[in-house]
């Protein structure tokens, strides 16, 4: 049996290399589509009657698969950038120095823990709603997870976090893309 932490640790990893390999500008449209996931529940589940009302009547599974779902959309439609040939015939985004190389990681390392992060905090509040996982809280890691669990992008990118989060993504995006 691996920790929570352990797998949190190695995807934080994988997601690094995968961000080293794309490129650091890519990766920030990630890290956009998750704070942009993470604006939308927050609106939806401050401003939404029914999800505010009823949210915490919904059974935990259900809730955790709308969030889960709308966070892999997301994720998926970031990972699958446009290619942009005005960009690129620039060499402004050029991935072949070293410090590109290290920006990406970087910046994978982060996408890595907002993604996962995010996940194992909605599965939190959820209650572990499956099988397969154990809920830490019943292990010898207990201590260590609770300490993470606390600091997952949830739990300090709420309101108003939040907000700041995506109007400084939107006037990055601005100033850098266009």
């Amino acid at each position: 049996m691996i920790g929570l932490h352990v797998y949190m640790y190695i995807m934080v990893a994988v997601f690094a290399l995968i961000g080293m390999s794309r490129g650091w500008a890519k990766e920030m449209l990630v890290t956009f589509s998750v704070i942009l996931m993470l604006f939308i529940i927050n609106v939806l589940e401050r401003f939404v009657p029914f999800l505010r009302d009823n949210g915490a009547d919904l059974p935990g599974n259900i809730y955790f698969w709308v969030r889960a779902g709308l966070l892999i959309a997301l994720v998926f439609f970031g990972y699958q950038s446009p290619n942009m040939p005005r960009l690129a015939a620039t060499n402004r985004f050029a991935r072949d120095r070293l410090q590109d190389w290290l920006l990406g990681f970087f910046l994978g390392a982060i996408n890595g823990y907002l993604i996962v992060g995010t996940l194992w905090f909605y599965m939190d509040t959820a209650g572990y709603p499956f099988d397969a996982i154990v809920n830490p809280a019943n292990t010898q890691y207990a201590e260590e997870t609770a300490r993470i669990i606390a600091t997952l992008p949830p739990q300090w990118l709420g309101t108003p976090a939040i907000y700041f989060a995506v109007a400084i993504a939107f006037a990055f995006v601005l100033v850098v893309f266009v």
